[in-house]
């Protein structure tokens, strides 16, 4: 009819260009609340990690040491984007420029980017063909650089279904925080401590990767930015100026009265001594324990069993420990020492103003006995102890204030041993209390690698591949076609 009113189109350019106002004006604004939000979470709440692979939380050790930086670090990721460790490594390198922005990161796809990777390889002389998957690190150009297979630990482990015996490298353990914190103390700061580490009378090697030795304990202290050395103290060889740290560990012969005279001067001095014995030198002195002796400590001829905590019957897990910086950190955790010894403190009626202070640190179970001591009741036992003289009013030292830890074990810190429980934690806290390096009394430990792994049939694979590739597409095709006909009626 001639009279019957038009009806607007549904979709008037005027309407059309509402709803797209309407929908950028919402978008920015969610968007906006979004920004504020994670800006104010981040500020005043902290950080929320919503995957395994940007959930890492950095050690309150390696905060104390990011925060305190005043040097530009820039961090290259010279690396193929398509590892499997990548993400992990640009999420943990990422909370470390969180925390200082003088830290700056950038990735270089030397798979992808021939340009830039071959820029990198000039400028840090990369001229192996098989420098790949690096994380360099440069601070005013003192360079550093992580091998990237390094980071992590792997133990290898049969190919299910496999009929040939064939094996996989399994990753077990990500030891990125521990690496990058080591660099990072490396290259900020201009010189190592130096510790020297005893040998000659019966002690372990620092290059001996059996489970006896020491190879381990070594990786540890320079892991903590501690250049040690070993030293012979015969003849004419004496303690070095340069040393800020002696470490004995297991003597199992008698130390010569020349070397027991060098190692009581350097503690007269104000040295610091970081003292290991063990269940073979119980019944044959070292020398070291009147030395000790005249400082407070006791090291006990007698090896200590403790029936109610242990794995094998030689070891005991110590799992009370007292208020002392070193073993502060290690509450709720626990030690396993082996064939251990007692370290306790020298009770003195009436000690001098000056007395070297002693306090012990880890004890056995109420429980303990003396091995061969069926006459003496159970009790509990110290097995370590820590010993502190600062200088008189007016008198200097030459080396500062002394410092001790004496453990009576020496095997809970070699290559077997030094990963069961924190005993590896446990030797860095010793080592820095001694330093005096209190922002250092916080652990890092490698993180544990969660594999998951979805095993599928042949049928269930074909499944999947129609789902993802048939009928999700599909059933948007049909939604999309529906819509069109209820809009076209």
């Amino acid at each position: 009819m001639a009279n019957e009113q038009k009806i607007p189109a549904s979709f008037s350019p005027r309407r059309r260009w509402k709803i797209i106002f309407d929908v950028f004006a919402r978008t920015i604004l969610v968007l906006a609340v979004v920004v504020m939000a994670n800006f104010l979470g981040a500020k005043f709440f902290g950080r929320f990690y919503m995957s395994s692979q940007t959930r890492i939380e950095l050690s309150s050790r390696t905060k104390e040491i990011v925060k305190s930086m005043t040097n530009n670090v820039a961090v290259t990721l010279y690396y193929d984007k398509d590892n499997d460790f990548y993400p992990t490594i640009v999420a943990l390198l990422n909370e470390y420029r969180s925390m200082n922005p003088r830290i700056s990161v950038k990735t270089v796809d030397y798979t992808r980017d021939a340009g830039e990777a071959q820029k990198v390889k000039e400028q840090y002389k990369l001229n192996s063909p098989t420098a790949k998957n690096l994380i360099i690190f440069d601070c005013d150009g003192h360079v550093k650089i992580a091998i990237g297979e390094a980071l992590t630990d792997v133990k290898l482990e049969p190919v299910s279904g496999s009929t040939d015996h064939q094996y996989r490298r399994k990753p077990v353990a990500f030891k990125g925080e521990m690496m990058f914190t080591s660099i990072l103390l490396a290259i900020t700061n201009p010189k190592p401590f130096k510790a020297y580490f005893l040998q000659g009378d019966g002690e372990p090697s620092l290059t001996d990767s059996s489970e006896q030795g020491y190879m381990k304990f070594a990786a540890v202290l320079q892991q903590n930015y501690i250049d040690i050395q070993p030293i012979q103290l015969f003849g004419d060889n004496t303690i070095p100026d340069d040393c800020n740290l002696l470490i004995i560990a297991g003597p199992t012969a008698m130390l010569s009265e020349a070397e027991l005279q060098k190692i009581d001067q350097y503690l007269s001095q104000g040295g610091r001594l970081f003292a290991l014995f063990n269940y073979f030198s119980s019944k044959k002195l070292t020398g070291l324990e009147p030395i000790l002796a005249r400082w407070g400590v006791k090291v006990g001829e007698n090896r200590v069993q403790d029936p109610k905590n242990t794995a094998s019957g030689e070891d005991v897990i110590a799992l009370n420990f007292s208020q002392h910086p070193v073993v502060d950190p290690l509450t709720g955790y626990w030690l396993e020492l082996i064939l251990p010894r007692t370290i306790s403190e020298i009770e003195r009626k009436n000690p001098p103003a000056n007395a070297p202070q002693v306090e012990e640190l880890a004890f056995s179970s109420p429980a303990s006995v003396l091995a061969g001591e069926s006459a003496l009741p159970p009790r509990s036992y110290p097995l370590m102890a820590a010993v502190e003289q600062k200088p008189s009013a007016g008198v200097a030292n030459v080396r500062g204030a002394t410092r001790m830890v004496v453990v009576g074990d020496s095997f809970f810190l070699d290559n077997q041993v030094i990963d069961a429980g924190v005993n590896r934690d446990f030797l860095g806290y010793a080592v820095n209390w001694l330093l005096d390096r209190t922002t250092l009394l916080k652990g890092i430990g490698p993180q544990p690698v969660t594999e998951f792994r979805l095993t599928l049939t042949q049928t269930q694979r074909q499944n999947i591949n129609w789902l993802l590739l048939g009928a999700l597409p599909g059933a948007v095709l049909l939604l999309g076609g529906l819509v069109w006909l209820v809009r076209r009626k």
